[in-house]
């Protein structure tokens, strides 16, 4: 399995009551197919997979999969506080058509390499799919080290990692030490350097309301190896990037997002709150500029 291009962390739009607007995700998921990213990832931390039943988890699995047929690659998140929950979620990935599992690390329970490395192995086998790798310690509470490579280094369905760390020195050591395992963008704000050092797939949350403007970054760096053009991309890019990664209210800014492009975002669920009336115009006046900014590089060639 090969991970190459944008892949979309899908938004879970919820209604007022916080129960989940089916037939406003299967419009949104209909929009990224349309919207030409290669890859969807339900049940992300974007997702808000958290305060999601198993039932809700599958259903949206099923949606996606239902539409998009076998257009897109589908990865499915099988993160959970609960071990055993995450085995029932890659045994639903499987039956349910996901291309793709997501492994993480199971929060709070700060795990040693080894026992986090059972626990991937043992996910694994539960779906016998390949398998993306998710690194998130500040929400995790704990890095994927050398020692938890090393202990998977024989499983070939694990091909894959979504580095969210923000620490640029796991970056090197993955793509110098670790080179059968590819590299995917989980830190937007950080995307051009993944690009220089060779990855080549980008799991990016604001791609659920500007996929063209992503798409436009990793054509200028992984496509056409132009860096120059990309450097000035990033750049009309990184006010997004503040409010995303540095903001405090990620989820509820890309939700935003997609409601300021014309669908339905939804409520967050608690204890997340919504975005206030200034944050949302902050919000809107650095998309409308990050837009024409750079539409206007695009189409300078």
């Amino acid at each position: 399995m090969y991970f190459e291009g944008i892949y979309t962390p899908v938004v879970t739009p919820f209604k007022a009551d916080y129960t989940v607007d089916y037939d406003a995700y299967a419009m949104h998921v209909q929009y990224l197919l349309d919207s030409g990213v290669q890859g969807l990832m339900i049940g992300g931390t974007t997702g808000e997979y958290y305060v999601e039943s198993h039932a809700e988890r599958v259903e949206l699995l099923k949606i996606a999969r239902q539409i998009c047929g076998d257009k897109l690659q589908i990865i499915f998140g099988t993160g959970s506080l609960n071990p055993l929950e995450s085995i029932k979620l890659a045994e639903d990935g499987a039956k349910y058509q996901a291309d793709v599992i997501l492994i993480s690390t199971p929060p709070y329970s700060l795990p040693t390499q080894k026992e986090l490395a059972e626990h991937a192995l043992t996910i694994d086998r539960a779906a016998n799919l390949p398998a993306m790798l998710y690194n998130y310690p500040d929400r995790m509470g704990v890095n994927m080290e050398a020692e938890f490579f090393d202990r998977i280094a024989d499983c070939s369905n694990i091909c894959s990692i979504k580095e969210s760390s923000g620490d640029i020195n796991r970056l090197h050591m993955l793509i110098n030490d670790y080179p059968n395992i590819q590299v995917a963008c989980g830190m937007d704000d950080q995307a051009l350097e993944f690009f220089a050092w060779g990855a080549k797939s980008w799991v990016c949350a604001g791609s659920n309301f500007l996929p063209q403007e992503h798409k436009a970054l990793y054509q200028a760096c992984v496509v056409d190896n132009d860096f120059a053009k990309g450097r000035r991309i990033m750049a009309e890019m990184m006010p997004l990037m503040h409010v995303l990664e540095q903001g405090g209210k990620f989820i509820q800014s890309v939700k935003h997002g997609v409601t300021l492009d014309g669908r339905v975002g939804g409520e967050v669920r608690k204890p997340l709150l919504g975005l206030d009336d200034a944050e949302k115009e902050a919000m809107a006046q650095v998309v409308a500029q990050l837009k024409e900014n750079i539409a206007n590089i695009v189409a300078e060639g």
